[in-house]
């Protein structure tokens, strides 16, 4: 499946540690090869119609939607950007 980024997405992954953008870059991996990997614990956001939450490790959480040919990636941050808009 295709991954798209959103630009929110991309500054908010540049403001990463490195370690974090590289736990990223192999979860992304995972998505694209199925929604439903183990180690991404994906899951409806709560009070987000439309949005699912992805785990990149027990801190960092990134956001995205489900299209016709992918995913877009919203958002990207500590467990906190559940929180945000």
């Amino acid at each position: 499946m295709r991954v798209e980024k959103s630009e929110r997405f991309s500054r908010d992954y540049r403001a990463l540690p490195a370690s974090v953008r590289r736990q990223t870059d192999r979860k992304l991996l995972y998505l694209a090869e199925s929604i439903s990997h183990p180690s991404l614990r994906v899951k409806h956001v709560r009070g987000r119609e439309g949005v699912f939450e992805g785990s990149v490790n027990m801190s960092y959480r990134f956001l995205f939607r489900v299209t016709d040919d992918g995913y877009v990636l919203l958002r990207i941050g500590r467990h906190s950007i559940l929180d945000r808009p």
